[in-house]
């Protein structure tokens, strides 16, 4: 396939713009810090992560959580002995079963939650450590908890900006020397999504069914897809935005962003090519979006941003941003067959996007477009410039004619029932690492239509 890679792509270094002395400003990104939880080598949970959950465990109704290494910290519990009092988050906010009444508290009390629980945290603080009722009540095995998904998201964007994965489509399906559509370079393209329909990751996938045509000629028929897809995706999630009518501006947005996760947004590409004109996604989209459990907050993700890419043409003003607006986060997808056993088959990064997030959250409300709390914006699927950087299995075997062989040596043009497609994404630097976890689902059979 490198025959259509587009030759104004060009391949960049990662460029680190901040420091970890900068970041030192946040301070749970000290990469001196240490833990008295023990956190196993090579996790993507250590003391400078801190990401948003909610689990329940025992029964119990699910809660706001965070979490160190393998160990599941339930706030609720912190917030009932006052530890984390004087934030400007009310102690109710930690008895609900989603982050949403955390969130409404904005940005400032959310990093000062973060700054607290690094503080209790740490091996020198005794608060927390040497309190054992307080560690027994508090601290949970991640094998005992169940996760569940960690915003009520009130709406669902999803973006289409990876330059090398627009190009590859249109590779595919138009003329390779008119690849990306005329406004392609000009603004972040999106559709509304449902969000209904997004699931916490561990959620089984059931094959959709819908209108397909078996060849270009033939007349539609309905069934179960033949040609289910992932899609190698990072979201972020908002907070409060402006009211209606108002607009965020790129040097706004990320006031306005909380954190990150994985996100894998299923796709049926027989039903979508049938159905996408003249209106776009519809039924070959809508039955499915899985999301990673955490929530990777953005001060987190501070030291390892990277320099956005030249634009060219430029963008029109409202799209312009000041300074690195991406981030170093390597991404991977595989497949577990039913044996459980993993094939990977892409590694891609998020600072692949040509659009960054400031500017898609700008675009989204330069009309006057309101954000609430909750709201999730998904990059669409993130491609690199090489062949197994593809972001999604349409790309990898180019639309099935180039299968990949898994562990087992069978093949895979597309997601066959039985199949786990599995994501994981984390930034590393310095010996420090950040990272998501995963986001997995497993595919079900569809159910017979009567």
């Amino acid at each position: 396939m490198g025959e259509v890679e587009d030759p104004s792509i060009t391949s960049q270094e990662p460029v680190i713009v901040t420091t970890f002395a900068a970041a030192m400003l946040i301070t749970p990104n000290d990469p001196s810090l240490r833990s008295w939880i023990a956190v196993p080598k090579g996790s993507d949970f250590p003391i400078q992560n801190l990401p948003l959950g909610v689990a329940a465990w025992n029964g119990e109704p699910p809660v706001p959580c965070t979490r160190i290494g393998d160990t599941v910290v339930d706030l609720s519990i912190l917030a009932d002995v006052a530890l984390l009092d004087g934030l400007g988050i009310p102690r109710e906010a930690f008895l609900e079963p989603t982050l949403n009444a955390i969130m409404a508290c904005g940005k400032p009390a959310v990093r000062a939650l973060r700054q607290r629980l690094s503080e209790l945290m740490r091996e020198s603080e005794a608060t927390f450590r040497d309190d054992n009722a307080l560690r027994e009540d508090a601290l949970l095995p991640l094998d005992q908890v169940v996760m569940h998904l960690p915003v009520s998201i009130g709406d669902y964007t999803d973006f289409y900006s990876s330059r090398q994965h627009a190009y590859n489509v249109g590779c595919m399906f138009r003329d390779p020397n008119n690849a990306l559509l005329p406004n392609w370079l000009h603004l972040p393209v999106g559709y509304h999504g449902r969000s209904s329909s997004i699931v916490v990751s561990g959620t089984p996938i059931r094959r959709p069914m819908g209108q397909y045509k078996p060849t270009p000629d033939a007349a539609p028929e309905f069934g179960a897809t033949r040609q289910l897809d992932m899609e190698l995706e990072v979201g972020f999630i908002t907070f409060t935005g402006k009211p209606l009518g108002e607009r965020i501006s790129t040097a706004e947005a990320e006031d306005h962003i909380m954190g990150l996760v994985l996100f894998n947004d299923w796709s049926a590409r027989d039903i979508q090519a049938w159905e996408y004109v003249p209106l776009g996604p519809f039924l070959g989209k809508n039955f499915g979006s899985s999301m990673s459990p955490w929530v990777v907050l953005l001060d987190a993700l501070e030291p390892f941003r990277v320099a956005s890419p030249v634009q060219d043409p430029p963008v029109l003003p409202y799209l312009q941003q000041q300074g690195p607006r991406h981030f170093d986060i390597a991404l991977e997808a595989s497949i577990a067959t039913k044996d459980r056993q993993e094939t990977v088959i892409c590694r891609s990064n998020f600072k692949h996007l040509y659009w960054s997030m400031a500017q898609q959250l700008a675009h989204h409300t330069v009309n006057g477009c309101n954000v609430r709390c909750g709201d999730l914006m998904a990059s669409g699927t993130i491609s690199g410039d090489t062949e197994d950087s593809y972001g999604s299995l349409l790309e990898l075997t180019w639309k099935g004619t180039k299968p990949l062989k898994l562990h087992d040596g069978t093949e895979r043009k597309f997601l066959l029932d039985g199949d786990t497609l599995v994501m994981r994404g984390h930034c590393e630097r310095e010996g420090i690492r950040i990272g998501f976890g995963e986001v997995r689902g497993e595919v079900l059979p569809a159910i017979p239509f009567a």
